[in-house]
């Protein structure tokens, strides 16, 4: 890696750290999304930083749809023993065993839409008046709309026609009793640099990110991981292959690639070359052109 990479880096840490302990000045009840993925994992990596020697000030907040990986849970665990962090779970099941939302039924059935009740359950029962995402703009156009502290309303909705401005890195996280703010510091990462970053800080990743053999099909150009709880489509054959995920999230909707990436090194260089999106294999975002925008509108991540 050159030296002006690293300097990008170094600058986009910088700007991510100091939003961090903005967020701790500010807000009294802040938290921590983490749902295991690369973006949150590089979260908790510069939380660390942020307040070293001491340990990470918030608790990190898992969101457990009953469909993740195995592995991803496996990690995560790790992950909060070796830091010593408060971890908190919100489980979509036990929202839909309370009745406050219907699991969806047929071959497209995700509890990914769910998750978006779990979470401002969750968010109300602890008050957290801050939670810290790993949304980055380059991901999705709705997420481009995003401001770094973004608001939301006593209903935890977002507005994306009514936002603050943010000049010269000066946050406003003023709000009304229960409001609250989702703050996003790696706002200006790409996934290259989000790559990069856990490259030259050698930040251990789940082995989801590397290939490994899975059994899997293809539905509608999209290959997903097979799972007991994944109802297929009469022509769709579970094969063997050797895939590994470029995003990380609900079984039902995240998208395998077809790689042979084993190192950080190799998912560096396969990024380089691809000309499909981040989300490009993210199935629960073909439900609509707006399906993103229209889930943050109403309180998702």
């Amino acid at each position: 890696m050159n030296t002006y990479r690293i300097k990008h880096l170094r600058e986009l840490e910088a700007e991510a750290i100091y939003i961090i302990r903005e967020v701790a000045a500010q807000f009294e009840r802040p938290v921590l999304l983490f749902s295991g993925g690369k973006d949150s994992i590089v979260l908790v990596h510069l939380s660390l930083k942020a307040f070293w020697p001491a340990r990470i000030p918030y608790p990190l907040l898992h969101i457990d749809t009953g469909h993740n990986f195995a592995e991803t849970l496996a990690y995560r665990d790790r992950l909060v023993e070796r830091i010593g962090a408060t971890l908190l779970v919100g489980s979509v099941q036990e929202t839909i065993d309370q009745g406050r939302v219907v699991e969806e039924r047929g071959v497209n059935a995700s509890r990914n839409v769910l998750q978006t009740t779990t979470l401002l359950d969750t968010i109300a029962r602890y008050r957290f008046d801050a939670a810290i995402g790993g949304a980055r703009r380059d991901e999705e156009k709705a997420r481009a709309k995003e401001r770094i502290f973004s608001h939301r309303d006593e209903f935890g909705q977002w507005d994306p026609k009514n936002q603050r401005p943010e000049l010269w890195n000066i946050f406003n996280g003023r709000k009304l009793m229960g409001e609250h703010f989702r703050v996003f510091p790696i706002s200006n990462w790409t996934e290259m640099d989000v790559w990069q970053y856990i490259l030259l800080e050698q930040i251990e990743m789940p082995s989801l990110y590397f290939t490994h053999r899975r059994k899997v099909f293809q539905r509608d150009g999209v290959w997903l991981a097979d799972a007991p709880f994944m109802m297929k489509r009469q022509g769709e054959e579970v094969v063997e292959m050797d895939v590994r995920c470029r995003t990380i999230g609900d079984v039902t909707c995240t998208g395998v690639t077809l790689s042979m990436a084993d190192s950080v090194e190799d998912i560096v260089n396969e990024i380089a070359a691809t000309r499909v999106t981040e989300r490009g294999g993210r199935y629960d975002d073909r439900r609509s052109d707006a399906a993103m925008e229209d889930r943050k509108r109403e309180g998702y991540f």
